[in-house]
């Protein structure tokens, strides 16, 4: 295995790893937390993801030449597009009042699970499989084990239709600004 492809394989895992530990063993996030405090603990926290980003980062952006597994039709981009669309609706939902809510308990990592598998459906190299193949499995694992940790799912109250138009403004808004900096953000032009 390449170095950048072990830089970019290892962010992910360090990600997944630190956002999965608090779901797995809460006894050892609360050991955590007693020996750092609530500060340190999370201070330690993003200290780990912003290592996780720049691994992942840095490994993606030094694959110049990916192997490439398959190559899907061309109107799997239109379709994929449409899907990181509606990943994003999740997302900014996630943080508000929403009806979405009332069907799905975690908006933000079943958007996550969206998002990666859209970027699978657009890019079939090995690089891709690695990141958004690894992120989306965290974020199925991650919502099988925060489940399991919490219970019973109690659905929030329904705000008004007007708090639902606003989530897909910002969803739009935040869509096209990620699509205009995708090649500063990613390397790759989406247009």
């Amino acid at each position: 295995m390449r170095p950048a492809m072990i830089l970019l394989t290892l962010g992910v895992l360090l990600w997944a790893g630190t956002h999965l530990m608090p779901s797995i063993s809460p006894s050892t996030r609360e050991a955590l937390v007693a020996r750092l405090g609530e500060n340190g603990y999370k201070g330690m926290f993003s200290a780990l993801m912003l290592l996780a980003l720049a691994l992942i980062i840095f490994g993606w952006r030094s694959i110049d030449q990916p192997t490439y597994l398959y190559t899907l039709p061309l109107w799997t981009r239109h379709l994929g597009m449409l899907i990181v669309l509606l990943a994003f609706i999740l997302f900014v939902a996630s943080g508000q009042p929403s009806r979405i809510k009332q069907y799905l308990r975690h908006p933000q990592l079943t958007g996550l699970i969206l998002w990666a598998g859209a970027h699978l459906m657009m890019n079939g190299d090995t690089r891709a499989l690695v990141l958004f193949g690894g992120l989306g499995l965290w974020a199925i694992l991650e919502i099988i084990f925060i489940n399991r940790r919490d219970g019973q799912w109690v659905k929030p109250e329904v705000p008004g239709p007007a708090q639902d138009l606003k989530i897909l403004v910002v969803s739009l808004v935040v869509f096209a600004g990620v699509a205009w900096a995708h090649p500063w953000l990613a390397g790759v032009a989406i247009f």
